[in-house]
């Protein structure tokens, strides 16, 4: 890594004095310990980074502060909708202070369901560099509200610390491998392809309306969309011919009945 700035310093030393999470190490660890300092040093009730590619099925959580972080990162994948997908699609920040407000009209699916679990306001940051986009990093407030001026500058300073850590992941791992330690969170996207995949097969439809009933029986059983596509894959769940069990908000009018 190149020397730091003051700001980056700073939360490098805060990232050095947070207690690593027990049965983690390595790159996980860090992102970990990152989520959790920076719950501790801004006005957040939970933070999650997360791996997205290209398309909306295309993503994977490295890292969370607890599980309920874990979970609010999960729900946005499942639903196909969010803050984390939309910073990553416009590769800007996505600052939404009212979610239960304005965020349930910016996002009719999540913002009502995030707000249920207690989430007033989300902010999302994306990871980038150039042209290259590898993730987002999530904060997650009980109050709603904005962010202070400091307290914004200091989560894009806590998402700076966080691609850098990335990409030292990546510049680490064999060239065209990525980082051992993100296996877990690259397997949540091929579990969710090979599941596409196969109700694709046997329905005889797109991907996108495969993704899309993947994400209605998600939502209709509240359930999250990597054990759904568990259970696809272990072929103890065949989705039916009719219409999946709940459209989803973003479900195009095209979609097969």
């Amino acid at each position: 890594m190149s020397s730091p700035d003051p700001a980056v310093a700073r939360v490098l030393l805060q990232l050095a004095d947070e207690p690593a999470p027990p049965g983690a190490g390595g790159l996980v660890s860090s992102l970990t310990r990152l989520c959790s300092a920076l719950v501790r040093h801004l006005p957040a009730s939970g933070s999650g980074i997360s791996l997205v590619g290209e398309g909306q099925g295309s993503a994977g959580i490295a890292a969370a502060a607890g599980p309920e972080s874990r979970r609010l990162e999960e729900l946005q994948f499942t639903l196909g909708e969010g803050p984390c997908l939309d910073a990553h699609a416009a590769r800007r920040p996505m600052l939404e202070p009212d979610l239960a407000g304005a965020g349930s009209t910016r996002w009719p699916v999540y913002g009502p369901r995030a707000a249920q679990l207690g989430v007033g306001a989300v902010f999302a940051f994306p990871l980038q560099v150039g042209a290259a986009r590898v993730g987002v990093l999530d904060i997650y407030r009980k109050q709603a509200g904005p962010l202070s001026d400091e307290a914004l500058a200091t989560g894009f300073t806590f998402a700076e610390v966080a691609l850098r850590l990335l990409l030292q992941g990546q510049a680490e791992a064999p060239d065209g491998q990525a980082p051992a330690a993100l296996t877990d969170a690259l397997a949540y996207r091929m579990e969710v392809y090979q599941a596409q995949g196969i109700v694709m097969v046997d329905l005889q439809c797109g991907a996108d309306e495969a993704l899309a009933r993947l994400r209605g029986h998600a939502f209709a059983t509240g359930r999250d969309i990597t054990s759904v596509a568990r259970d696809v894959i272990d072929d103890t769940l065949h989705l039916p011919r009719d219409a999946p069990p709940e459209r989803h908000a973003t479900d195009g009018p095209g979609s097969r009945p």
